[in-house]
């Protein structure tokens, strides 16, 4: 665990002891001897890990400081990780003089970073749109790339900049070493690592990964709706999705739910295309804390992170109970499953009885909060464009984030469709975004706006 083992200069192990580096942290000890020899890494690291002095590290040690030509190119979600590790890497560059980090993101003015660039740099960290717009305008080149790195790569999807990556990779050397840290290692990640690594090292520091880990509970109840919000109230879920059996159930439950205060939306047969859109983006985005649905409207959703899956209606086999209950617990995440039953439902729930991880509670065991209420940690604004307009997260994120002058860790999940964006804004910005979006321009143009 000591640095002193890994194949670094005596200066580069100076600058990290005297930053109080004393041991590698375990992304470090597990990834950075595979990054030192030049290989591809995908890893799984939250923030607080040490994920920037990893891949900082590894990239300095590549480095030749007398090569004046981008060498590295960090890509970012956001203008604030990439300010925190353009800033890390600065720390530990100290070893060497005349070693050149650069910045460009958007919000900043895109004529002070020509000029900045006119004289080049070691290391670039930006973010995906702004980078592509200097990559377009020919005032960024990356034909002597050695590096790529991709910080926070699942929140750069969630944010819509797939796009953005694509376009940026037509830039870049295809002989190069590419690292992918990312909070969450789910299918979206291991392909996309599939597409831009070479058999790359897979890391993974936090939980080793359990198949679905979830605690089944059953209660008896003959009032459900009341069960229902006493389950809310002890359990503090972030996000549900409740289980009916017909389509007239699940709009009569979403309804009743409003009415007691529970954000909650429904999805079922009877909506439109466009209807159903509304209503995925709004619960993937954190826009709905509880959507309710039908076992064939929830056909396809994939929800990454899922705290608890509500039978309020038993499900007709155990083969569907599974399917349900499936979507929480994943990734090594620990997930619950609340499935309700009235007297008149006891037989059907006597194949559960036998066994053993089902347990049967009684109701009198819930908390019940009169003032209880679930509202949604952010609310999403529609801007009438998307891909037929050339629209990309970038052009949005920067329209938030330059003239609207909201921090991007205020703004969620972007999502474009050809005719439509979505973006989901914290709750207490929602307003001042509302009213800069509908009264500034995206890519010099207009656009209708509205909250969803």
């Amino acid at each position: 665990m000591n640095f002193s083992k890994l194949p670094l200069t005596k200066e580069m192990l100076q600058t990290i002891d005297s930053l109080g580096y004393k041991e590698m942290t375990a992304i470090q000890a597990q990834a950075l001897p595979a990054i030192l020899q030049g290989g591809d890494v995908v890893a799984q690291a939250k923030t607080g890990s040490g994920k920037t002095a990893t891949f900082g590290i590894g990239l300095l040690h590549h480095l030749d400081v007398k090569k004046f030509r981008v060498q590295s190119l960090v890509l970012c979600p956001t203008r604030e990780l990439a300010n925190q590790v353009a800033k890390e890497l600065r720390r530990i560059a100290r070893f060497t003089h005349n070693i050149k980090i650069l910045m460009l993101t958007g919000g900043e003015s895109f004529g002070k970073q020509l000029a900045s660039l006119e004289h080049q740099a070691h290391i670039i960290v930006g973010t995906p749109g702004r980078i592509l717009k200097h990559l377009n305008k020919g005032s960024l080149e990356l034909s002597n790339l050695k590096t790529l790195i991709f910080d926070e790569a699942d929140r750069m999807l969630d944010m819509g900049f797939i796009e953005e990556i694509e376009s940026v990779l037509a830039f870049v050397p295809k002989e190069r070493q590419t690292l992918l840290f990312s909070a969450t290692y789910d299918e979206e990640i291991l392909e996309i690592s599939k597409k831009i690594q070479n058999n790359a090292l897979h890391v993974k520091t936090t939980e080793q990964e359990v198949a679905n880990k979830i605690t089944h509970k059953f209660y008896k109840t003959e009032n459900k709706i009341e069960t229902l919000i006493k389950i809310f109230a002890t359990y503090q879920p972030t996000n549900v999705i409740i289980f009916t059996n017909t389509k007239l159930q699940a709009k009569e439950l979403a309804a009743s739910l409003v009415q007691n205060k529970i954000d909650a939306l429904a999805i079922h047969g009877d909506l439109e295309q466009y209807e159903r859109n509304d209503v995925l983006v709004q619960f993937a985005n954190k826009s709905t804390p509880v959507l309710v649905a039908t076992d064939v409207a929830a056909r396809g959703l994939d929800i990454k992170e899922l705290s608890m899956v509500v039978n309020y209606d038993l499900p007709h086999t155990q083969e569907t109970y599974i399917h349900r209950v499936g979507r929480t617990g994943r990734a090594g995440a620990e997930g619950v499953a609340i499935t309700l039953y009235s007297a008149y439902e006891i037989e059907k729930v006597q194949p559960y009885e036998a066994d053993e991880k089902y347990q049967f509670l009684d109701e009198e065991i819930l908390q019940k909060e009169p003032d209880f209420e679930m509202k949604p940690e952010y609310v999403t604004l529609v801007i009438e464009g998307g891909k037929k307009d050339k629209i990309r997260a970038g052009d949005i994120l920067g329209a938030l984030t330059g003239d609207a002058g909201l921090q991007g860790a205020s703004i969620g999940k972007i999502d474009i469709y050809d005719r439509q964006s979505y973006v989901a804004i914290e709750n207490r910005y929602i307003d001042e975004a509302y009213k800069k979006l509908k009264n500034g321009k995206i890519k010099n143009k207009k656009f209708s706006v509205w909250i969803l």
